[in-house]
Parts: C-alpha cells; sequence; structure tokens
C-alpha cells in the first residue's frame, strides 16, 4: 500500500514531509516569507542524507533504551508533535520528582528546575525592557535628527537640547539658540523661502538614509528581520518551526533596522516589530535552560509570555499586553503561562519605567487625563466611530493584501530596495508641507489626545477668547467650550489632509521588505478621524446648547465636549476594525490614558468596528497575511459549519496509490530503506501486516532515517538483510540470520485515530485543540487513511471558494 502524495506542509500539528523537496520547495517558493521571497535559508534541511547523518553512541540496541540523539528533534519548516512534547515534559518531570526523595542534591535540582521558569521570564522582561527603552531613545534622537542639530552635544535630542535653556518662550517653548534647524546652520537664518528648501531637501535626503540603510540591513543580513512579525510569531506558537526567525541575527539587525524605519518617517510603528523582538530575546535564552532548550513545547510557552512582554514595552500596558496574548497571538495558554507572562510584563514595564526614554517619568509617550466626564447622548457619535473604524479596517486589509498580492505576482517584489527608497521618498515628499504628517506617529497621536488647556500654545487649540467663564463651571485645568478660531480652522484642514494620506500610504507600506508595525498608523487614522468629529461635536454643542439634545447637561460656559476622547476613541476603533482585536484592546487603551471611566465608549467603539468589520470579512490584517503567505495555519476563530466526514477528507482518495505502511516485522532494512527513498512523506502508520491492517502505531521518517543508519554504523552486523521488529519481542531466526533492528522505542504506540464517520467539525477541534501532527482514519480496527493539518486547511479553502493549491508554500 503506498500513502498518497501529501506536499510538503501539513499542520500546525504535523504533515508528511520529503526533505529533499522541504529545501527545493523552501528555495523557489513564492512564499517563503511576507519578507524575502528569493531568500533560501541557510539552516533549512540540505538532504535527506544530512538528516541520517547521527552522532550516537557506539551501539545501538534500542532507541528506547540507548537513546540517538536526533531523534525527536524537527526539521525545519516542519510541525512540532504536541502531545509527544507534552508528555516527554511529563516523563522528565516525574523523574527529578523521584530522584529528588533520594538525595539533596537531586531534591536541589528539583528545585532549580521549578525555578528555572520564573528566573527565565525575569530575564526576558529586563532584556525586552532594555531593548525597548534604547529603541525609543534612538528613534526619538534620529526623527528629530531630520529636522536639525544640537549645537551643544550632537546626541541630544530637540527636546533634550532645550532642556536646560533659559532662552525658551511659552509660545515657542521648542524653539532655543542650542537647537538650530539645517535651514538655519546652513544660511545663517531661520526665515525664508531658501531656508525652507534647505529644511525641506534635509528631510528628505535623511529618510532616503535611514529607510536606505533599514532595507539593506535587513536584505543582507537578516531577510527574517522584515515585516511586523506578528503573523509569523502566531504560526510558531501554533507549532510550526522556522529556524533562524526568532534567532540572533534577526533580533541584532531588527532592533537596528527598527530604529531606522521609524525615523525615516514612513508610516509604520514599532509596537508590533517589538512583539517580534522580546520573542526573539525569549528564544535565545531558552538555550541557557535544558527544559525549555530540548522542549518545543515548552518553549512556545516562554514565547506566548515574550509576546506579552512585546506589548507591555511597547505601550506601557502590562496587562492589555497578557490579555492581548492571550486573545490575539497564542495558540496554547495554560494557567502557568498566564501568571508569568503577567510576571514578565511587569519586569518590562519597570525595566522600562527605569530607563524613563520619554524623560516624562511615564511609560508612553501619549500619556493624557480627561476630566470632563462623558455623556449618554455622546454614545452616538462613539458608535459612529466604530462604525467608521470598521469601515476602514476592511477596506485596509482588502487594499493591502491586494497590493501585497500585486508585490509578489509582478516584477516590483524582485526589487525591494527601490521600493522603499520610492515610498520613503513620496512619503517625505507629501509630508513635511504639513506639519501634521511631518511629526512621527507617536508625537502625532500625542497632539490629538491632548485636552486642551491654559497651558496649550497647540493650534489645535487656536479658539477665540471669550469672556472667562465661573470658577465653578470648568473642572481641574480644562477649558469651557469656545468658538473656533483661525488657528483651529487651519488646523482642521490640516488634519482633513493628512488623514486622506496617512490612509493612502500605509496601505503601500505595510509589508514591505522593513520592520514595519501597524498599530500607531492604524490608530493615528482614527485619532485623526475623532479629533475632526470631537471639535464638530464641540462646536455643534457652543453654538446649540438650548436645544433637546443638549440641554440639561450641557450649560453656557462649561465643558461639554472633550475632542481629546473622541481622538482616542477613534483610535481604538480603527486599530480594532484592522486587527480584530477587542477585549485587549480596551484595556490597552485605558492603560494608555489612565481614565477608568472612559472604559464604556471605547467597548462601544471597538466592539462596533469588530461587528462592521466582521460583516466584509472574519480575518484582521495578521491572519490574512498568514493566508497570504501560505503558513500551515489553523485559525481558532474560524468556524467549521460543514457537514463532511472523515472519510471525506482523508488520503487517500479514490483516484489515488494505497497508503504506504510499515509491518511489525515482516520488512528487512533494506525493505524500509527502498520505502522511504520512493516515498516523501514526514511518517509511516505501522500495522501487524499487509493482510490485516490493523494499526500498531506511526513513525516519523525522520526518526527512522537516523536510527538505521546509526545502527549501520555503530551496530555489529547491522545490513540490508536485517529484520526490522517493531515488536517488544522479536521472532526466533534462522541461527545464520543477520541480528534484528529493533526500533520499537522510535514508535508512537498511541497515535490519535479517529473513525471514518467522525464529522469533520470535531475532527478540526481534535486538531486545534490537541494540535496534532496528523490523524489516521480506521474502520473497525483497521486502517483506511490518514488526515493532515494540509488536508484540513484545503478542505477549509475549497468550502470558501478559495483556491486549494494557495494553502502553504507553492
Amino acid at each position: 500500500i503506498c500513502i498518497p502524495s501529501v506536499d510538503f506542509f501539513s499542520s500546525a500539528a504535523s504533515f508528511m514531509m520529503s526533505a529533499e523537496n522541504a529545501a527545493l520547495d523552501f528555495s523557489h517558493s513564492g512564499k517563503v516569507s511576507r519578507c524575502y521571497e528569493e531568500y533560501s535559508s541557510s539552516s533549512s534541511s540540505t538532504s535527506r542524507a544530512a538528516g541520517m547523518n547521527g552522532n550516537g553512541p557506539s551501539k545501538l540496541v534500542d532507541p528506547l533504551e540507548d537513546p540517538v540523539p536526533g531523534l525527536g528533534t524537527y526539521e525545519d519548516f516542519n510541525t512540532i508533535d504536541w502531545v509527544r512534547e507534552k508528555s516527554k515534559d511529563r516523563d522528565r518531570h516525574r523523574e527529578i520528582t523521584k530522584k529528588s526523595r533520594q538525595s539533596t542534591v537531586a531534591l536541589l535540582h528539583s528545585v532549580s528546575d521549578a525555578f528555572s521558569g520564573w528566573l527565565l521570564m525575569l530575564l526576558v522582561g529586563l532584556m525586552s525592557g532594555a531593548l525597548a527603552g534604547g529603541i525609543d531613545i534612538a528613534a526619538h534622537w534620529l526623527t528629530d535628527m531630520k529636522d536639525g542639530v544640537c549645537l551643544i552635544g550632537f546626541w541630544f535630542n530637540h527636546e533634550h537640547c532645550c532642556w536646560t535653556s533659559n532662552e525658551t518662550t511659552f509660545q515657542e517653548r521648542d524653539r532655543c539658540p542650542q537647537w538650530q534647524s539645517w535651514g538655519e546652520l546652513i544660511t545663517g537664518t531661520s526665515e525664508g523661502a531658501f531656508a525652507y528648501v534647505v529644511n525641506y531637501l534635509m528631510y528628505i535626503l535623511w529618510a532616503l538614509l535611514f529607510s536606505f540603510l533599514a532595507v539593506i540591513l535587513v536584505r543582507a543580513f537578516a531577510p527574517y528581520a522584515c515585516g511586523s512579525g506578528i503573523p509569523e510569531i502566531k504560526t510558531i506558537l501554533s507549532g510550526f518551526i522556522i529556524r533562524g526567525y526568532l534567532g540572533k541575527w534577526t533580533l541584532i539587525i531588527k532592533t537596528i533596522t527598527l530604529v531606522l524605519a521609524v525615523s525615516s518617517g514612513l508610516s509604520l510603528g514599532k509596537e508590533g516589530p517589538l512583539v517580534h523582538v522580546a520573542c526573539c530575546c525569549a528564544n535565545i535564552l531558552c538555550h541557557l535552560f535544558t527544559k525549555y532548550r530540548k522542549n518545543e513545547a515548552k518553549r512556545r510557552e516562554v514565547l506566548s509570555a515574550a509576546a506579552a512582554v512585546g506589548v507591555s514595552v511597547a505601550f506601557g500596558a502590562p496587562i492589555g499586553g497578557v490579555l492581548f496574548s492571550l486573545e490575539e497571538v497564542s495558540y496554547y495558554f495554560p494557567l502557568k503561562t498566564l501568571w508569568r507572562s503577567f510576571f514578565a510584563a511587569l519586569v518590562a514595564a519597570f525595566t522600562l519605567r527605569s530607563i524613563n526614554p520619554f524623560g516624562n517619568s511615564r511609560l508612553v509617550l501619549f500619556y493624557v487625563e480627561f476630566h470632563a466626564p462623558w455623556h449618554l447622548v455622546e454614545l452616538a457619535p462613539f458608535i459612529l466611530l466604530g462604525i467608521f473604524g470598521g469601515l476602514w479596517g476592511a477596506l485596509f486589509i482588502r487594499a493591502n493584501i491586494a497590493w501585497c498580492k500585486i508585490r509578489k505576482s509582478t516584477r516590483l517584489g524582485h526589487y525591494p530596495v527601490i521600493e522603499v527608497l520610492v515610498v520613503a521618498a513620496l512619503t517625505a515628499l507629501v509630508a513635511y508641507p504639513n506639519s501634521y504628517t511631518r511629526m512621527s506617529g507617536a508625537e502625532l497621536i500625542s497632539e490629538l489626545f491632548n485636552d486642551c488647556s491654559l497651558l496649550d500654545s497647540s493650534q489645535l487649540c487656536g479658539y477665540k477668547q471669550v469672556q472667562p467663564s465661573p470658577p465653578s463651571s470648568s473642572v481641574g485645568n480644562s477649558l469651557a467650550d469656545r468658538p473656533a478660531g483661525e488657528g483651529l480652522y487651519t488646523a482642521l484642514w490640516q488634519l482633513a489632509l493628512a488623514l486622506v494620506f496617512k490612509m493612502m500610504i500605509t496601505v503601500i507600506t505595510f509589508g514591505m521588505k522593513v520592520p514595519s508595525g501597524l498599530f500607531i498608523p492604524s490608530m493615528a487614522v482614527g485619532a485623526i478621524a475623532g479629533r475632526l468629529l470631537g471639535v464638530g461635536m464641540e462646536q455643534l454643542a457652543y453654538y446649540n446648547h438650548d436645544s433637546f439634545i443638549f440641554k440639561g447637561w450641557c450649560s453656557p460656559g462649561a465643558d461639554c465636549i472633550t475632542p481629546g476622547l473622541y481622538a482616542m476613541v477613534g483610535a481604538a476603533a480603527c486599530l480594532g476594525g484592522v486587527t480584530r482585536m477587542t477585549v485587549s484592546l480596551v484595556v490597552i487603551m485605558f492603560e494608555l490614558t489612565g481614565g477608568l471611566e472612559y472604559i464604556v465608549p471605547l467597548m462601544a467603539a471597538t466592539m462596533t468596528s469588530k461587528w462592521v468589520a466582521d460583516a466584509f470579512g472574519r480575518e484582521g490584517i495578521y491572519e490574512a497575511h498568514i493566508r497570504l503567505n501560505g503558513y500551515p495555519f489553523l485559525e481558532p476563530k474560524e468556524e467549521f459549519d460543514h457537514s463532511s466526514l472523515a472519510v471525506d477528507v482523508m488520503r487517500p482518495r479514490r483516484s489515488d496509490p494505497a497508503l504506504a505502511v510499515l509491518t511489525q516485522d515482516g520488512m528487512t532494512v533494506g525493505e524500509v530503506e527502498a520505502l522511504v527513498e520512493s516515498t516523501h512523506y514526514s511518517g509511516f502508520p505501522v500495522v501487524v501486516s499487509p493482510e490485516s491492517q490493523r494499526l500498531v502505531g506511526f513513525v516519523l521518517r525522520r526518526d527512522l532515517l537516523i536510527s538505521i543508519d546509526n545502527a549501520r554504523k555503530r551496530q555489529e552486523g547491522v545490513v540490508s538483510a536485517s529484520t526490522v521488529v517493531f515488536t517488544e519481542h522479536a521472532l526466533a531466526q534462522a541461527a545464520d540470520a543477520p541480528p534484528p533492528l529493533r526500533l520499537r522505542g522510535i514508535m508512537d504506540l498511541s497515535p490519535f485515530t479517529v473513525t471514518d464517520h467522525t464529522p469533520m467539525d470535531i475532527t478540526v477541534d481534535i486538531f486545534r485543540k490537541l494540535g496534532l501532527r496528523q490523524c489516521l482514519v480506521t474502520h473497525n480496527g483497521r486502517l483506511l487513511g490518514i488526515i493532515t493539518k494540509k488536508d484540513i486547511l484545503k478542505h477549509m479553502a475549497q468550502i470558501a471558494n478559495r483556491d486549494p493549491d494557495s494553502i502553504l508554500f507553492n
């Protein structure tokens, strides 16, 4: 019997794969990574022969009793066996507990083993927090360098340069003699057309230099360092292996190029890539602890916690980070991981706060506090912002995926450096004349969240002066609603143009070959829309305070409407529409602002945004990019409502060759090697005999090859005529027969099976919840076929009228 042809990948738990085809398909794949389609991993499996070479012990009797190095490990672009990894960890823990009762040394080893997880979380939090603080400081400095230089020390950014100056004024507190723009430095004056042109050109030149360095470093040293990283991390956390994606070179290059990409002024953020940076830190530190180095499932628990750390240092929101990991990223999130994620996020936030990268003793750049309460009538505009966020999210996902498909299918994808330089030049050229697009995304959001007070000189606070209100009518440092002045009208026009520009440029920027996050650009779009609506509501309330809508709660001279609150709600709505986050997004937003009383507006806008966006498609941007790149990922949120059975999805199909199997004691080493050589599958069922087809177990191709190759080199008497035995006791043989090769130790004695009439919705749930590599299909104990995750993904694609061949690498 022969197994049907099952392509390269199969599941977030397992699939049948050829080692030869693995390297070949990856090298020539159009979907290796969103980063570099032409990139061929140096760490990928090179050939079957290389996979066979084992440095085992001097004699192989039984792999169970005399283990061979390499057994139980996984090749690149394969999927881990969650069940086997968890079983290995339970056996290891049971052995340590048993030994701890026998001696003091063993007891101390047991205690250190239990404590190692918490120590690892401490190190991950410290390292991630330190890197995030460095990234924030460096990005702020390089961003300001596009505008000018500090004369008392070039390493000072604009704000730090003017801190010690005694010559600043209230109206121009960002101006001081110690800081000079490039136009002032070159022409000797800060006024006039020539100085403006010089500043304009220098802004573009710095933007091109930073973006060029970013894309060149990524292309030359770490192709995996591009993009957001969250789609790939979701896939890795589901059990997939992408060697090098969380390696030291990726960490170094991503840290450097993230600073350069953000400083170039491209419409991207550093929040998503910081999740990737934190996961790289966790993966590297895992190698210090045997428990995590040798167990892929345990390592993924640490990576789940690291994802929480990434959001914690990105937004200064530890609780929101834990919820983000639970809701959006993690595939397997036990209660123990929840506690450790909380601890790691706390350590990371404390480390970032100690570094104080923003110089304001806060964790975030746009921390605001609103003083005026919101009113029930305002739920209508908040829901309107939710509708806008949902529409924008659905539109952005479709437009961005369409653009990425164009990039992949045309010559544009072959020139990543030119693409980045063109987009950077276009962004700088259009952004500079408008002060709201010229500033960084975080500064823009901070400006839009700001609640105008007596101490503000911002253009957004350009209201007309009116008679002062009674002391009791205002709260804290806030001012009463006032009529809009010329400065505010100018700012609104600039914001409207900035909104259109941000919406368009973000579509083509996300997915380029530089580190690029989506949180800040999405929040900026929503914050602009929210601020525009908030000012409109404020003016409506000011001129119509006697109407039935405002009467009773908005009296003349009162602070009724807070435009900054609308900006905050709009930012949450647009980010929710793009990513489909809900609970974690609301928590992140109120951690950012410190406004617990604004949870209801945030919840209303976020849920409305999700409902509206889901009406056009249930996929968020990360799931869409996972599908675009063909990663073997079973989305837990996706419903399977078809009435098919396991027999309809399993292989072999009617027209396929029969299933290739091994017999438990009737095949020689030569026959097994011939079967492996003639097929390209990652595993083989073991049956009693070809006639009975009674299932005994399942053997992985890699383990089989390593064991046979090791036996030929290390064990005397093993030749092609030797019998391969998967039973506990070998059968009697002739006196002159070569010794048998016992391989029962590498066989999975309890492979997961379903009957041929098991509904596929149940089968899909089994794959999701247990993270299976494959599932065998039986009928009355007889083996009929096999279902891999690739088969399920192809089946689901057919149901959704998508091309099944788009699943996994082409």
